[in-house]
C-alpha cells in the first residue's frame, strides 16, 4: 500500500508542476478553448478510446522472483461532469513483458486488465483523478520444463493526471498498484500471486 501512496504523491506533485507552468505560460489570459486548440473543460464528458505504454515491476508471493517489463494496451471509458468534478468508468486490457527467472523458477505476467471507477477535478484543461476497481490477469510459472498458469481476479488502486492537448485529444499519465490474488501452483508447491506497480502514459480520443 505504501507504493500506492508514494506513486500517487509523485503524480500529484507532477500535476501541480504542470499546472503552475501552464499558469505562467498563459498569465492573465483566459484558458484556450476547443476553437483555439485545447480541450474545453466541459469536453471531459462523454465516451473516449485510447492507447497506453508503460512499465511494470513487482514481486511474486512466496517466491523470490520479481517480474518486471514493458506494458502496452488499449483503454476505453465514459465520463460524466458535474461542474469541475468529473466521474467516470474505464476499462483496459494490457499485454506485458513482465517476467523474471530465479534459480529453477520463471514467473511471467503475459496479460492483465482492469475495470475501474474514476473521480477527479478539472482545472480548465487539466484533470486530476483517483481510480480504483477490479483487476484480473494471468500468472505463469515455469520450472524444469513444466509450465502452469492461473488467471485470477484482484484489485487495483491509483491516481493520475490528464491534459487536453487539442480538439478531442488528451494525454494522461497514471500510476496503478495491482494485486492479483494468489493461486496454489502444483509445480512450485506454494500459493503464488503477482503484485506490482505500474506507471504508464497514454492518449485518448474523445467522441
Amino acid at each position: 500500500m505504501s507504493r500506492v501512496v508514494s506513486g500517487a504523491l509523485a503524480l500529484i506533485a507532477a500535476g501541480w508542476t504542470m499546472s503552475a507552468q501552464a499558469a505562467d505560460l498563459y498569465g492573465s489570459r483566459a484558458p484556450l478553448t476547443v476553437n483555439h486548440t485545447l480541450l474545453r473543460p466541459d469536453s471531459w464528458a462523454g465516451p473516449y478510446l485510447g492507447g497506453n505504454l508503460g512499465y511494470a515491476w513487482g514481486s511474486v508471493a512466496h517466491n523470490p522472483t520479481k517480474p518486471s517489463g514493458f506494458v502496452g494496451g488499449v483503454q476505453a471509458g465514459y465520463n460524466w461532469r458535474n461542474g469541475p468534478w468529473v466521474f467516470g468508468l474505464e476499462g483496459d486490457i494490457q499485454a506485458t513483458g513482465a517476467e523474471e527467472t530465479f534459480a529453477p523458477w520463471k514467473f511471467s505476467n503475459p496479460w492483465f486488465g482492469t475495470v475501474r471507477g474514476r473521480a477527479g477535478y478539472a482545472f480548465n484543461n487539466i484533470l486530476f483523478f483517483g481510480t480504483g476497481g477490479l483487476a484480473f490477469g494471468e500468472l505463469r510459472a515455469t520450472t524444469f520444463g513444466l509450465t502452469e498458469s492461473h488467471t485470477n481476479a484482484g484489485w487495483t488502486l491509483g491516481a493520475g493526471a490528464e491534459v487536453g492537448l487539442a480538439p478531442n485529444w488528451s494525454a494522461k499519465i497514471e500510476y496503478l498498484y495491482v494485486d492479483l490474488a494468489n493461486s496454489n501452483f502444483v509445480i512450485t508447491g506454494a500459493s503464488n500471486g503477482y503484485r506490482f506497480g505500474l506507471i504508464r502514459a497514454g492518449v485518448n480520443w474523445h467522441f
